[in-house]
């Protein structure tokens, strides 16, 4: 077996705890990887006078393939994303993030198995703003007024929201791509081109356009995204691969976690033509850091989707399989878990679950 060297980024918060567990699960089902770790968020912003050292995007580069722990965001204030950073400058435009239902997770269905396929780079998380009483807002506001596009508030903030063609044919293009090499039969594309005409209405129209190359292979259809949401709720199985503009998804994929029993199961990655890195889809929960309360799953399957990547996928199976069986029975549960399925069990600490995990793995080796 070839051993692969991977960039760690173990974040802040519960970061530190998810991703020792995640190590040590991957250690147990047989894949050799070299940890070359570096650091991001808060707790190196007063050593490196950055979240984001050029040393750990370099890192990420030189190995090509990264998993990372939660990193905190400052609500409003405070340095801007430090997932959005890497993002962007590592040019990750896909953001994918698999939903499937886990018996015993306190999921409300039994039978979801979807895919979300999120546009990375561009709507309104390009970060393209302007601060309410700045001249730059002040010019953006009256060139609007002039140009008959419509009148804005003086006190306004304002983000602008870019959706190219370039970065739809490449979001919808990998959407078929992956259902086909999954053996998916339908990709969906969610949007709000009846409001939006030409932003949203650009993504539907290259969209469509896309589409027309499947046609007899992938199934395709398109959804305005409030219909979509009462749709998913109603009814999940309707939906295969979805692909989305960056805000919806981003905000639509916590809404296919909670039809599975949450973030504490959601493992999601960033892709792109040259890197790529795994990360759970939740946040750093500061309040429950050192605590050993943390769920590690979405890392740990994360790391799952990372052995995939790298075409380790016996490892990955493993690690799956193992999860699925201690969910299924029941006997150890973080307390989030407890929470979603109503159990009143003891919640175990994630040390305890990561232990039982690994012995479950090493024992199907």
């Amino acid at each position: 077996m070839a051993q692969h060297t991977v960039t760690l980024i173990p974040g802040d918060g519960i970061g530190s705890e998810t991703s020792a567990a995640m190590r040590k699960v991957l250690a147990a089902s047989g894949c050799d990887i070299k940890w070359e770790v570096a650091e991001a968020g808060s707790a190196v912003m007063d050593s490196c006078g950055t979240p984001l050292p050029e040393s750990t995007i370099d890192a990420v580069r030189r190995n090509k393939i990264a998993i990372k722990g939660p990193i905190t965001t400052p609500v409003g204030t405070g340095f801007r994303s430090v997932n959005v950073a890497l993002r962007k400058t590592l040019q990750l435009y896909v953001n994918l993030r698999p939903v499937v239902s886990m018996p015993g997770a306190g999921g409300r269905y039994d039978d979801v198995d979807l895919v979300i396929v999120r546009e990375n780079s561009e709507d309104l998380y390009a970060g393209v703003e302007f601060e309410e009483g700045s001249e730059d807002a002040a010019h953006l506001i009256d060139f609007c007024k002039e140009s008959g596009a419509g009148t804005i508030r003086p006190d306004s903030g304002i983000s602008i929201k870019p959706i190219s063609v370039t970065a739809t044919q490449n979001i919808v293009r990998y959407a078929f791509e992956y259902a086909i090499a999954h053996h998916r039969h339908k990709v969906t594309a969610v949007h709000k081109a009846n409001i939006m005409k030409h932003t949203d209405g650009l993504f539907l129209r290259v969209a469509r356009e896309v589409a027309k190359e499947y046609e007899g292979r992938i199934e395709f259809d398109d959804r305005i995204v409030d219909a979509f949401c009462m749709n998913l709720v109603i009814d999940p199985s309707q939906f295969d691969v979805i692909v989305f503009p960056n805000l919806y998804g981003d905000i639509a994929s916590d809404l296919c976690a909670g039809l599975v029993g949450g973030l504490g199961i959601a493992p999601g990655a960033n892709i792109g033509k040259d890197y790529a890195i795994f990360e759970a889809v939740h946040g750093s929960a500061p309040d429950i850091a050192g605590k050993n309360i943390a769920n590690p799953t979405a890392e740990i399957l994360s790391g799952a989707m990372m052995l995939d990547y790298m075409h380790e996928n016996e490892c990955a199976e493993r690690i799956r399989n193992a999860v699925r069986a201690i969910y299924a029975e029941g006997a150890y549960a973080t307390a989030d878990i407890r929470w979603a399925t109503g159990s009143d069990r003891p919640a175990c600490s994630c040390t305890e679950f990561t232990d039982e995990l690994v012995k479950r793995i090493q024992n199907s080796l």
